[in-house]
């Protein structure tokens, strides 16, 4: 296992800059995601950690080594794409075995070595076959075998799940991380969805137009976000005008023309300072209730339903309060508020982060 730095990282293609000076740190054995829309550089920094690209400006670093005039075919890297890369014309064993020639591993190894692979990605039998006879999952995994049999120091995987439909990925993205937290190897996982970064990952690095935007466990950026986009891009979030009034030892807060007083914990309003503020509330943590219902402790205000997502075990509401549309994602028991239903949008204060405004 090794560790993985960025140092001040620029990447520059012409004029445009894909990578804006990034830093990072990543463990040994952690799993850490670059996560973000399209275009926004973090296929651009695995392509650099890989030796794929060189970067404009700055150091990559791995086990502390800087490799950035070292080819991709000397960094012992693991690498798994968007499209397995598999070679149609060699079986499976063959193509596990691939990487291993080329590393002067003796002949009397290579098919041991290749069998554990397989047996790790529990396709054990299937050593005698071509790609095209097995499912997509089926050739992720063997991507991933030929990936790992040769005890790479950094695993990096570029959305390898996408081309997988949606109930294969979620099986595949528990597979995975089953596998990694076995062998204990250092991963590098690209995706722009959020779902996966959130279920998988030790550590997740939110990019957005080449610049890091937080860096953080999955419950440090989705609880408590460093900025509106990241509030935005990790699930669906409401984005509540306000302006701090009070600070405190216990919290810090604010008035909001929808909400009134709202008192925010310390540990979620970092760095708001008096002012124009945003405080940041969750879908799911935005509760309807019947208008009249006990909301002891709540922070509560009238609101009228304008549409209903039915979604089965949750239904998103758009809601309407005064001149604001929020929304609220609730479980539900029977059947969903109907459209133009007034209710009452209630939610507790330890649940909003604050943001400084603008």
């Amino acid at each position: 296992m090794s560790s993985v730095t960025l140092k001040n990282i620029v990447k520059r293609f012409g004029n445009f800059t894909a990578v804006h000076q990034a830093n990072l740190e990543i463990p040994e054995g952690a799993f850490v995601t670059l996560l973000g829309p399209s275009g926004c550089g973090k296929t651009t920094n695995l392509r650099m950690i890989a030796g794929l690209l060189d970067p404009t400006e700055g150091e990559i670093l791995i086990g502390g080594k800087r490799v950035n005039d070292i080819p991709i075919h000397k960094r012992n890297l693991g690498i798994v794409f968007q499209n397995y890369a598999l070679f149609p014309h060699k079986t499976v064993a063959e193509n596990v075995a691939f990487g291993l020639k080329y590393r002067d591993v003796p002949k009397s190894e290579i098919a041991g070595r290749v069998q554990a692979a397989l047996e790790l990605v529990q396709l054990p039998q299937v050593g005698d076959r071509y790609p095209k006879a097995l499912s997509g999952g089926q050739q992720q995994r063997i991507a991933l075998a030929r990936a790992i049999v040769i005890e790479p120091d950094v695993l990096l995987l570029d959305e390898p799940l996408s081309a997988l439909d949606a109930n294969l990925r979620e099986d595949m993205r528990v597979e995975l991380k089953r596998i990694q937290d076995k062998i204990g190897v250092t991963t590098v996982f690209v995706t722009h969805d959020q779902s996966e970064a959130l279920a998988m990952s030790d550590k997740i690095v939110v990019m957005s137009a080449g610049r890091i935007e937080q860096v953080g466990t999955p419950e440090e950026v989705y609880n408590t976000p460093a900025s509106e986009f990241v509030a935005n891009f990790l699930g669906a979030s409401n984005i509540i005008e306000a302006r701090s009034a009070t600070g405190e030892a216990g919290g810090v807060t604010f008035d909001t023309p929808a909400f009134g007083r709202v008192t925010v914990p310390a540990a979620r309003a970092a760095g708001v300072a008096g002012g124009p503020a945003k405080l940041v509330l969750r879908a799911e943590k935005l509760t309807l209730l019947e208008p009249g219902s006990d909301t002891a402790g709540l922070i509560a205000a009238p609101a009228q339903v304008e549409t209903v997502d039915y979604q089965g075990q949750t239904v998103r509401y758009f809601i309407r309060l005064g001149d604001r549309q929020l929304q609220a994602i609730n479980l539900i028991d029977e059947r969903p508020f109907p459209q133009g239903a007034t209710v009452t949008a209630a939610f507790r204060a330890k649940d909003c982060a604050a943001l400084p405004g603008t």
